[in-house]
Order: C-alpha cells, then structure tokens, then sequence
C-alpha cells in the first residue's frame, strides 16, 4: 500500500491570459497574433495556443508602464507602442526587443498609431486632437497635423505611398486626409453622424470604405470626397475587413463578380456580415455566430475583425476576449482561442478517455477543451453565470452544470465530440452553487442551493435531440443559511452538505436527516466521502480540513496547513491522501496517516477555486480567481526511479574512489571526487599529493579542467575556514591565483568569493604570524642563557 502514496506533482503546463482588451494583430503568414494583454503585448501561436514571448516589457523589476495601444510594420518586422508615461517605444518583433525609445509629444495619451507603408514612417494620433508625424530613422517629429477635434478613433495611410496622403477620424465624426510631406489638410469627407470605428481602401487607391456606430458603412469616392454610397445595417459597427474579388462564401456556388466591392463587418449583433457595398446589397450573413450580442442597445459584441489572405480565414475578436477563427469558404469555426477566462469557478474531465475539459468561469457559457491542443468550444446554455459542474463516473461522456440562474442543466458529448444539452431543471428559487452526481449509476444527481434546499434530480433515460425537463424526486430544507457543497458517497446511499452555519449534515438518499458535524469555526466550503472507510472529510473557511467518523459523528483528525480558506478537497491513493486547495493560492497533498502536509505548490496569484483529478490520479488540473489553468502530473514514480538509479550511481562511484585510493591513483581519484561534490575525500586527495611535496600539488592540479579547478576552488574556501586545513586550502589559492589573474580561469561570482575567503586568510596569517613570533622569542631567550644552556639545548 505504501508505494500507492503520492510523493510530489510537478506542473507540466500553465494555461494564462494573453488578450485582456485592445488591440490584436496577426502577422502576414498567419502563425502569430499580437495581442494586448494587460500592460504588455503577448505574441501567441495561433497553433499551439501558447505565448511565445512577450514585448514590452525590459526588465522583470521594472515599474510596468500601460501600453494604451500598438502598431505592427507591414513587413512584420516591427512593433511601435505608446504607454501611460507618455512615452513611444520601438520593438522588434521577431525578439522582442526594445530598439528606440522617445516621448510622443502629445498633451495626453496616444489612442492610435499607424505605419507609412514603406514602414519608413509612422504617425500616432492623440487625444489631444493632434497627429503627428515620426522619422523613424531619426527619431524626429517630422509635422503635427491639426483639424480634428477629441480622440481619434482611426488612422491609416493611403495605401499607395506616392501619394502621400494620412487619413484620422476623431470625435467630431468627419474623416480628414492630409498631405504627410507638407502636412497641409486636403480634403475633409462629412458623412457619418457617430463615432468612425473604421476604414478600409480599395486595392486601386479610388475608394474608400468607412463604418461607425451610427449603423451605416459609407462607400467614399477618395478623389471628389463624395459619399456614393451609403449602405444602412441596422447595428452599430466596430470592425470592417476589405474581402478579396475572388473570395468564396456559403451558398455561392460560383465566385463573385470582379466589380462589386465586398466588405465583412460586425458589431453589437454578433454576427458577420458581407455586403456589397457598391450595389448596396447584403451577400451573406452569419448563421453559426458563436458569439452573443450585446446585452444592450449599442454595446460590443464583436470588436475586431482579422482576414488573413494567406490561409483564406477570418478571425472573429469578442468583447469577452475570445478569438474565434472561421474558414472563409465555408465559415466554419477552426480554432477558438480563450484570451481571457475571468475566474475559474469549477473544473471537471469529460469522456471516456478523459480527453476534454469543461470549465466554468465567471460567465454564462461553459469553455469546453480538448486537452491536447487547448482548442475550445463555447458552450450557451446558462442565462447567467455557471458556478459548479459534475460529471457521472459511470458515464463519463455526460455531466451537469448548475449557475446564477437558479437552474441545473445536463449535458451529453455526442459522438463527434460536440456537446448538446438534453435536460434543464429549474426548480431551485436561489443560485444553485454545488452539484453532485450518483456515483454508481447515471440516474440521479444532487443540487444545493442559496435557497437553503437540497435537491436530489431523475435524470431521463433516453436523452433526445430537444431539451428534456428534469423531475425533482426529493426535497429537503437542509440548511438554516446558504449551502455551499455536496457531495454523495461511493455507494448512493448517502449525501452530505455542508453550510454556511458552519456544519456538515449527513442525509439519506431520501434526504432523511442521519446526523450533523460540528466542530468548524466557519463555513464549510467542501464535503467528501472517503472512497474506502467510513468517513467524511470537511474543508472549511476556519483555514482547516476536518476527517469525521460516519459511525459516531466525532472528528478523527484535524489537518492544518492552510493560511485562508480551504475551497476544494479530494481524497486520493484509496483514501490514504488528500488535495486540498485554498483562497491563500496554495495546492497541498496530505498523508491522513501521519497528518503532514507532504508537498505545497504555490502556481496560483489569488483564490484556487476548482481542482479536478483524472480518474487514474495521474493529472491534476486547478484553476481560479487569477485566471489561470495549471497541469499537474504526478511524477513521483519517475522521482523514485531517478533517486533509485542515483543512489546505485553513488554506491558505484564510491567503491570506484575507494578503488582508486587505495591503488594510489591519486589524479583520477581527485577527478572523480570532484565530480561527485566530496570537499573532504578531495581534501584527503590533497593532503595525500602534498606528501610528495608542494610541486606534486602543483603538477596534479594542472591535469584537472576549468570546471573541475572551480569545483575545487569552492572547496578550498570551505576548508579555509578551519584552522587544521588551511595549509591545503591556502595552496590551492597560491597555484590557481596566477590563471585567474590572467584571464585563464574564470570564477563566477569571483567578488563574493573573495569577500567569503579573505577574513579567514587573514586570519590564518595573524595567527601564523603570532606563532613565529613566539618561536623567535623563544630562540632569543635561549641564546640570552648562559652558553651551557646553549649546549643543553
């Protein structure tokens, strides 16, 4: 049983944000995007859905300075950024490293960049109602472009740099173009009666294409600054994309005419829309939308909208910070990335093989992971914020959820790894914060709520393609205060709650009161059954975990670690361990024998709310209030093996320097003790080669390498600091002295070592020093005595 016991789980993956709000990029060959995260930008692997470096920051303990937006060069070989300090910094995109950094110039903040594109320039435009224009090679503010009132909203370059014009749209709600050489305003296009949110040009530089949240795109004549077209679509627009002639959509079976000007936007509806705007006509909408609309009239839904020409896709950007990214052709939905999760409420593995991950989060729809690539489905349902979830064990493939909305709804993964929802109760009158399901069938589950009900649920037999209601079998007003947690024991013929009122209550499966646990100086946050002995395990808000005996109701043991509330418990290796975790951020394993803590990891920033263990116990996944998603794999049998091979190492390598020692191979024996990190058998080596006299040393130490003089260098510094074994250390500083100081052997850290090695040298030349003082004296006193004294001695 003892090799069952867990010893330590190391974190293999972290799952942060990397999109928070603001701007997101994506480079020409579609393998990275740029995206705002916080205070600095995170350039993430569409692929891989990892962040594989970060710009804007320079040093880790530097105060973090707020980039209120940035700019990608249209070769991908730069990045401009403009931060709260009022400062503009150039990166290179490929490193991430700072190349120039100058102030902005603007009485305020900067609200948008954009580069010329020869990228030779660029301009930023402020709030201050001002653009001004930037030499990049010099560093120089080349013109300030003045016209427009309020913050600017949009700014880009003409397309064709020969002429040389800079198109801004601010709060005044007109579009001004001036010349960027002569810096002289050339014409102003009034249209638009709300903020300006976009602008696109035509490949051949005649046209343009303006949106904004007065719900109409503009079609401009660039030339005669003339609307020819305004196209009303009934919704407030933030993000337009000039789609390519030649592009095909859903239910087109041919390619589009060349001379239509076909332009995809999206904005409070959710929905992507490709209109034609020179004939005024809508192409195509959306039907597979994944994204919500706006919770009220003119709010954001969709804020970006990226077309990558080299893989033919769109990407769909969301207010709640998610990036969804459509095959253009048939609008399917390739990848999701999740920029943001908010915090992590509960987490659970679905499927047979355990494949997939369901999270909730501080949200109404439910992420639904493939593990393996981190890909993500959204999952609607809930009308408010989802808090707890539970799958069956003996059906791993459905699970049931429970939210803010006073419901509890039940999922099955279908066959092509999709999920659908097949029943809804909703029969609680409060939040339904816990639920539990039967662990030895698929027919039942338990619910709890701030209504102070318990709830036991039939679940249907036969789930159909429609939603099916779910039955409440039994009723129970459990609790006096809000109920925080339940749980079922192994074999469905009990359930535990526990409450706010700081107990735990044991009920039958129709809910008939067995017994209360009293003991906890808080709320209880966490009930479990042991899944081999009669007992239950309570974690509480008094920073303890409490094991119960189900015979007596008494308290068995108390385990104390904790520094704040213990929000999660598991049992684990048969009932002889316990995960915990708490609001302090910590994730702890228990021995219940021995009631020690064994491991502590400390990967969360803030309250670690879920913690979700993989039916062998191999992996464990935790998630909370810092938005964070951490793997942890067991590893404690690769931690045996490798101290096992090591201790056989050891053992080998002691016999061979015993070996050597005794045949008197003293170069090989100094080696191989070196390696093996033995101050004092290479203190013995030492004393050994000095029998032979001080050059003996001398030769023996030039057959030894950099790193091993180094090595030795460290242990002559300990022996330095006893008096019995400074004549071998004080040696090995005079033989190794002259390569240091010419350059042949370097020390790391060669200050701190002299500063350690230096009070004990001299000491040790003090006291030497009193010594042949005091035979000095001695022989003068000798040769003061008569001249028989002289012979006598």
């Amino acid at each position: 049983m003892t090799n069952l016991l867990k010893e330590i789980y190391e974190k293999t993956a972290e799952y942060t944000a990397f999109y928070t709000g603001g701007d997101v990029l994506w480079t020409t060959d579609g393998v990275h995007m740029l995206c705002h995260c916080e205070d600095v930008i995170k350039v993430v692997d569409v692929n891989t859905f990892s962040t594989v470096y970060t710009i804007g920051q320079t040093e880790e303990d530097a105060e973090s300075d707020q980039i209120y937006t940035f700019q990608m060069s249209h070769n991908n070989k730069m990045v401009i950024t403009a931060h709260k300090s009022g400062l503009m910094k150039l990166w290179d995109q490929e490193t991430g490293l700072q190349q120039k950094i100058w102030r902005s110039g603007h009485k305020g903040p900067v609200a948008k960049l954009a580069f010329e594109y020869t990228d030779e320039n660029i301009a930023s435009g402020g709030s201050d109602g001002n653009i001004r224009l930037w030499d990049l090679k010099h560093n120089t503010c080349t013109s300030s472009l003045r016209g427009a009132m309020g913050v600017y909203s949009v700014l880009k370059y003409h397309p064709d740099s020969k002429k040389e014009l800079i198109f801004g749209a601010a709060d005044d709600t007109k579009i001004r173009s001036w010349n960027s050489k002569t810096g002289k305003e050339h014409l102003i296009y009034s249209g638009h009666f709300s903020k300006i949110t976009s602008l696109q040009f035509t490949p051949d530089g005649e046209y343009m294409v303006s949106s904004g949240r007065d719900r109409v795109l503009i079609l401009w004549s660039l030339n005669e600054s003339k609307a020819l077209r305004v196209v009303p679509v009934y919704e407030s627009i933030e993000s337009t994309i000039l789609l390519p002639a030649t592009f095909r959509i859903p239910n087109f079976k041919k390619k589009l005419e060349t001379e239509g000007i076909y332009v995809a936007c999206a904005g409070e509806k959710g929905v992507v829309k490709v209109w034609n705007v020179l004939l005024s006509r809508l192409m195509y909408e959306q039907g597979n939308s994944l994204v919500s609309p706006a919770s009220e009239e003119g709010g954001l839904a969709v804020t970006h909208l990226l077309f990558n020409e080299l893989r033919n896709v769109l990407s769909v950007v969301t207010a709640d910070h998610n990036i969804i990214i459509h095959d253009l052709e048939t609008f399917d939905c390739k990848k999701q990335l999740i920029g943001f999760t908010d915090e992590v409420l509960d987490i659970i593995f679905v499927g047979k093989e355990e494949k997939y991950l369901v999270v909730a989060t501080n949200s109404p729809d439910l992420k639904y992971y493939e593990i393996e690539s981190m890909n993500c489905q959204i999952i609607k349902g809930h009308t408010d914020i989802v808090l707890a979830l539970a799958s069956f064990p003996t059906k791993p493939e459905m699970f049931v959820s429970s939210g803010k909305d006073n419901s509890v709804r039940i999922w099955l993964q279908n066959t092509d790894h999709s999920v659908s929802c097949v029943g809804v109760g909703a029969r609680h009158t409060a939040s339904v914060g816990s639920v539990f399901t039967s662990q030895t069938t698929n027919d039942f589950f338990a619910s709890v709520s701030q209504d102070s009900c318990l709830k036991v649920w039939s679940v249907p037999k036969e789930p159909t393609e429609s939603v099916q209601k779910v039955k409440s079998t039994y009723t129970e007003l459990a609790h006096q205060m809000d109920i925080n947690c339940v749980s079922v024991a192994p074999n469905d013929k009990m359930i535990a709650t526990g409450s706010q009122d700081k107990t735990a209550k044991l009920w039958s499966e129709e809910l008939t009161l067995l017994g209360i646990l009293k003991g906890h100086r808080r709320g209880v946050w966490c009930v479990r059954f042991s899944p081999v002995d009669q007992v239950v395990l309570t974690s509480s808000a008094d920073s303890t975990i409490k094991l119960w005996s189900i015979a007596d109701l008494s308290c068995l043991k108390t385990f104390e670690g904790h520094e704040s509330s213990v929000l999660k418990i598991e049992f684990i290796s048969r009932g002889q361990q316990i995960l915990s975790s708490g609001a302090d951020g910590l994730v702890k394993l228990w021995n219940i024998k021995t009631s020690e803590s064994k491991m502590s990891l400390d990967n969360h920033d803030g309250k670690v709310w879920s913690l979700a263990v993989s039916k062998n116990e191999s992996v464990v996944i935790t998630g909370g209030s810092d938005s964070k998603l951490v793997k942890l794999k067991d590893v404690t049998a690769e931690r045996r093996e490798q101290l096992a091979k090591e201790r056989e190492e050891m053992i080998l390598q002691e016999q061979e320097l015993m070996n050597l020692l005794h045949d008197k191979q003293l170069i090989k024996a100094l080696k191989l003790a070196l390696r093996m990190q033995r101050p004092m058998h290479v203190l013995k080596i030492v004393n050994e080669v000095l029998a032979g006299g001080n050059e003996k040393l001398y030769e023996t130490l030039k057959e030894i390498n950099h790193t091993q003089k180094e090595t030795l260098l460290k242990f002559a510094a300990e022996w330095n600091t006893n008096n019995k074994n400074c004549h071998a250390a004080q040696l090995v500083f005079n033989i190794l002295a002259p390569e240091i100081i010419a350059g042949n052997l370097k020390v790391p850290a060669l200050a701190s070592f002299i500063e350690g090695a230096l009070p004990y040298t001299e000491r040790h030349f003090e006291r030497l020093t009193n010594l042949l003082q005091d035979l000095n004296f001695i022989t003068y006193t000798v040769n003061c005595m008569q001249p028989h004294a002289v012979n006598n001695v």
